[in-house]
């Protein structure tokens, strides 16, 4: 399992954070999600092969959220 943190500054409340975190979790591969909107931080436990860093960005696009690049 790897370690992701993204930059996510655009969630603004507790339902933020619960729309990225189900929207993250839901992906193969992850085993963890902790969003933190105060911080504008999601961290992600992983497998990097089932989930790279690069679809993890693209489900927290989906949450209608804007991940940092």
């Amino acid at each position: 399992m790897s370690e992701t943190t993204l930059r996510v500054t655009d969630m603004s409340c507790a339902h933020c954070e619960m729309s990225v975190q189900e929207a993250v979790g839901a992906l193969d591969g992850v085993e963890a999600v902790t969003a933190d909107h105060a911080a504008g931080e999601v961290r992600v436990s992983h497998d990097p092969a089932l989930a790279p860093e690069e679809r993890l960005a693209a489900a927290v696009r989906e949450a209608g959220y804007t991940p940092a690049s």
